[in-house]
């Protein structure tokens, strides 16, 4: 749970360039690359992790947003503008509208009380969550797969390092 909005805020920066690393990394085509049959692609996955960052108006921030039925863009490149608009736009939502001790009042969230500052950081596991998940699909889907929390078997192979199997 976060108690000052500086914390949050520098971890929001650090998570969301590594987010923004990811869905760059993108193409239309890797889109289509399925989880398993009858089951979301990375597609379908990238924009629930940019469209999730609205969860937040729920617990009283305004923010520029999308129509919660906006439908997946066919363009990875268009997933990761809103995302950058999305992102971008929470963050200063939070920095104005809410103060330290803000943090500390309790809402309901999925029908339990979490903190402000526990749902902050609830929004924050929840895109490391889909950003690992995109990883492996992305791999699956022959992209190269940018260092997100270190090297990635590709940068190993470009330091001439023999990487783990």
């Amino acid at each position: 749970m976060y108690t000052t909005i500086n914390d949050f805020a520098e971890e929001w920066d650090r998570e969301f360039q590594l987010t923004e690393e990811v869905l760059n990394a993108l193409t239309d085509a890797s889109l289509q690359q399925p989880v398993a049959n009858e089951r979301r692609t990375l597609g379908q996955i990238a924009w629930h992790l940019v469209m999730s960052v609205q969860y937040m108006t729920y617990c009283g921030l305004v923010f520029d947003g999308l129509a919660e039925d906006a439908p997946v863009p066919e363009s990875a490149a268009v997933i990761a503008q809103n995302y950058r608009k999305i992102g971008r736009s929470f963050l200063n939502a939070v920095k104005a509208q809410w103060s330290d001790e803000q943090l500390l009042i309790s809402q309901n969230v999925m029908g339990e009380e979490w903190k402000n500052g526990a749902t902050l950081r609830f929004i924050l596991m929840h895109q490391s969550h889909h950003r690992g998940q995109m990883t492996v699909l992305m791999r699956q889907a022959g992209l190269r797969i940018p260092e997100v929390y270190g090297p990635t078997y590709d940068t190993w192979v470009d330091k001439g390092v023999a990487p783990l199997a």
